[in-house]
């Protein structure tokens, strides 16, 4: 379709008549991202609220199911890049996210602790230097005063405002400690998410929301029988990217919860059952 057809189309979206104005919604949303640009300059260029509040929708539910291909394709891709799906999910917030502006961050971050980085060092004072900067210099840390807030679960924002929940600064910390070399994964314990260093030789843990401090396997049996829950394998073994970004996912689905708004309930739940290989019963 070209402008013109499009304009033309979008002039329908008040129709008295419900179903002329639901067949031109459908008939929008058939034309797929390409038409989102159009629609923002509709909507700028509109005085008719009722016009300009259908365009937001519109737009919103063609951002939603481009995050949904992304992130199916990036699940079909392996999920090999962290970063990326962390990427995808922070654009339900902020859609014209870059994901280059990302990297750069990021790279800055790995760059700024590798000049004070040794690979001589044995792991635990390699994890001790990361801290010292991470925390310190950086002044990454827990965002206790707004722990359910939607935006600890965005990667650009944490990024930003140097807080956030545990995943979030976890995924943030391993990616630089892989860039530095190290074997660094993320690991999903019940209520919190932390990280393990696992070499051939040596095998440790880094609650990364509690200013990185290391600790053993015996820490998370004690803290499993305090939940008086049954230990499983996962709760101490390196969990997959695809893993990490379903938490993340259902972390947002608490905050949603926490504030009652039931549409981005119903949306991420719809974005998180779009990686899962086989939908839970019930």
């Amino acid at each position: 379709m070209n402008q013109k057809e499009i304009k033309a189309l979008i002039s329908l979206l008040d129709d008295e008549d419900h179903e002329v104005s639901q067949h031109v919604e459908g008939k929008i949303l058939s034309l797929g991202g390409t038409v989102i640009p159009f629609l923002e300059t509709e909507w700028e260029e509109s005085f008719n609220p009722i016009v300009q509040r259908k365009i937001e929708e519109l737009i919103h539910e063609l951002q939603l199911s481009i995050m949904i291909e992304r992130l199916q394709a990036w699940k079909n891709g392996g999920g090999l890049d962290l970063l990326e799906g962390m990427w995808i999910i922070a654009t339900y917030h902020y859609p014209d996210l870059s994901i280059e502006k990302l990297r750069t961050t990021i790279e800055q971050l790995y760059y700024d602790i590798w000049i004070q980085f040794q690979e001589e060092m044995n792991a635990v004072d390699q994890v001790k230097r990361i801290n010292s900067i991470f925390f310190g210099v950086m002044n990454f840390a827990a965002n206790t005063k707004n722990f359910h807030s939607p935006t600890n679960s965005m990667i650009s924002s944490v990024l930003e405002s140097r807080r956030g929940n545990p995943i979030t600064l976890c995924v943030i910390y391993l990616l630089i400690a892989r860039k530095l070399g190290m074997p660094v994964y993320g690991v999903n314990l019940p209520n919190l998410f932390v990280l393990t260093y696992k070499s051939d030789k040596t095998q440790f843990y880094i609650n990364v929301f509690n200013r990185g401090i290391i600790f053993s396997k015996t820490d998370i049996d004690h803290y499993i029988a305090q939940l008086n829950i049954k230990s499983k394998d996962i709760f101490y073994q390196p969990c997959t990217n695809l893993e990490i970004v379903q938490r993340v996912l259902r972390n947002l689905i608490l905050s949603y919860e926490k504030t009652s708004e039931q549409d981005k309930i119903r949306e991420i739940e719809k974005i998180l059952k779009s990686t899962l290989d086989e939908l839970p019963e019930g």
